[in-house]
C-alpha cells in the first residue's frame, strides 16, 4: 500500500499572504523609501536619473529611467509588485544600483492599479512602457520583476506579449523574483474581490499556461523563506516552459524572504544582478 497522503489546499489567502508569513513584516514597504530616496538624489545631482517620463495618458503612466555613467551597455526595466494593487515605482529606486554599476541604464515604471483597471490591461501597459523605455536607450533588453512585477515581466516573454517585433527581439533575459506565473489560485482568494479575475482571464493571463517566444531565456528567483505557493509558483514556470524550448534555470536563494530576496539587485556584486546582466 503507498503511503502516499494527499492533501488540498483550505487556505489559498495564508498562503499568499506575505506579510503573515514574515516577521515584522510592519517594518516593510517602509524600509525601501530612505534608500530609494538616496539613491534618487545622488543621481538626480549629476543628471543621471530622469523622473515621471510618460508612456501612456493614465495618471499612473510614467517610469524612472536611471543612467549609468557613459553610453549605457543596454536597458534593465524592473516592474514592482504589489499585487497589482498597490506601490509605485518609487519604493525600488535603490534596486536599479547593482546594473547601474555594471553600465546599464535602468527603467522603472509604475501603473495603474486594480480595481480601476485589469490585469490584462496592466499587461498592455507594462508592454507600452517597455517600448518606451526602449526607444530611450539603445541595445539588449533585460527584464526583472517581483512578485506581481515576477507575472508581468514574464508575461513579455509570451508569444501573445503586447510588445513591438522589435522591441521583442531585444529581449536578452527575463528573471521573475517571486512571480506568480499561475493566476487560477488567486481566484480563491479574497484579493480577488479586487482583482476581478474570471476563469478565462486567470487562464489568459498566466504565464505557465502560455508559450514562452523562441529563444527566451528565463531564471526564476525566490526565496527559501517564502511560502509554499510562492515556492511552487517559482518552480511551476521554468519547468514548463523547459518543455517548451526555453533555457530556464530556478534559484531559492537562502535566508531571503518576499521582501528581502529583491535586496540583491542593489549590490553589484549580488549573485542576482549578476544574472541579470550575465544569463
Amino acid at each position: 500500500m503507498s503511503d502516499a497522503i494527499l492533501r488540498a489546499v483550505s487556505d489559498w489567502d495564508n498562503l499568499y499572504n506575505n506579510a503573515a508569513n514574515i516577521p515584522s513584516a510592519e517594518r516593510w514597504p517602509g524600509l525601501w523609501v530612505d534608500p530609494a530616496k538616496a539613491l534618487r538624489d545622488r543621481l538626480a545631482v549629476t543628471g543621471r536619473a530622469r523622473l515621471g517620463l510618460r508612456y501612456g495618458p493614465a495618471e499612473r503612466n510614467r517610469y524612472d529611467l536611471f543612467l549609468p555613467e557613459g553610453t549605457p551597455a543596454g536597458l534593465v526595466v524592473y516592474v514592482h509588485g504589489g499585487f497589482w494593487m498597490g506601490l509605485d515605482e518609487s519604493f525600488w529606486s535603490q534596486l536599479s544600483a547593482g546594473p547601474l554599476a555594471h553600465g546599464w541604464a535602468v527603467a522603472m515604471p509604475t501603473y495603474s492599479l486594480a480595481p480601476a483597471i485589469r490585469i490584462a490591461g496592466i499587461t498592455a501597459e507594462i508592454g507600452a512602457a517597455i517600448a518606451a523605455a526602449a526607444g530611450e536607450v539603445a541595445g539588449p533588453i533585460r527584464l526583472a520583476g517581483h512578485s506581481a512585477g515576477g507575472h508581468l515581466v514574464a508575461r513579455m516573454a509570451c508569444t501573445d506579449a503586447p510588445l513591438p517585433p522589435s522591441v521583442a527581439h531585444r529581449l536578452a533575459v527575463v528573471v521573475s523574483i517571486s512571480g506568480l506565473h499561475d493566476l487560477r489560485p488567486l481566484l480563491h482568494t479574497r484579493r480577488n474581490s479586487t482583482l476581478g479575475l474570471d476563469p478565462a482571464e486567470a487562464a489568459a493571463e498566466s504565464p505557465a499556461l502560455l508559450a514562452p517566444r523562441p529563444g527566451t531565456r528565463l531564471v526564476a528567483w525566490a526565496g527559501q523563506r517564502e511560502t509554499s505557493e510562492f515556492l511552487r509558483q517559482n518552480r511551476l514556470l521554468p519547468e514548463v516552459w523547459r518543455g517548451l524550448g526555453a533555457a530556464t534555470a530556478c534559484v531559492e536563494e537562502p535566508d531571503r524572504h518576499h521582501f528581502t530576496v529583491v535586496d540583491g539587485l542593489a549590490d553589484p556584486d549580488h549573485p542576482l544582478t549578476r544574472t541579470l546582466i550575465t544569463a
